[in-house]
């Protein structure tokens, strides 16, 4: 039975808020170079320059992060046999013997799971998703890494518990 392993968030962090925050911060960027004139003091002065390149700079650096950490997301879910992998547009289906290593970020707060592959897919050699939140389940691992890696064993008919070759 299909079950989605995804946090329900992942549509929010994917596409929402990328496109608030990046979008955000580089309307602000546009003004300051600008000019504008809600981006002046009093006198009409414009703002430093120092206060320009690092709002420029803030915007570039954030933008990565954020394409790093949120943009790539994709919803996944899984049954017996398959993973369903979506970016929102076009969805795919990997075995689970194509699994090949999951990972897993403790550090970030969304706790990204990395997903390896065999073999290269429509998506590439690996996929990132968010999984369901835990709460107060701080720095441990989330208990999907430890189902994936057991369901992708059992897919190519190794026993969970066997070191890996």
């Amino acid at each position: 039975m299909r079950r989605t392993i995804s946090s329900a968030q992942t549509y929010l962090m994917k596409v929402i808020f990328p496109v608030i925050w990046i979008g955000g911060f580089t309307i602000g960027t546009l003004l300051l170079f600008s000019q504008a004139q809600g981006f002046t003091d009093e006198a009409g002065n414009p703002p430093p320059p120092g206060v320009k390149w690092t709002f420029l700079f803030a915007t570039l650096a954030g933008g990565a992060l954020i394409y790093w950490s949120c943009i790539r997301l994709k919803r996944v879910a899984l049954d017996d046999q398959v993973l369903y992998i979506s970016n929102f547009r076009q969805e795919i289906v990997v075995p689970l013997r194509d699994i090949e290593e999951v990972t897993e970020n403790r550090w970030i707060n969304i706790h990204p799971v990395t997903v390896h592959f065999c073999r290269e897919t429509d998506f590439g050699s690996s996929i990132v998703f968010m999984p369901k939140v835990r709460w107060f389940a701080f720095f441990s691992s989330h208990p999907i890494v430890a189902e994936l890696r057991a369901a992708s064993a059992r897919a190519r008919g190794v026993s969970p518990d066997a070191p890996a070759a």
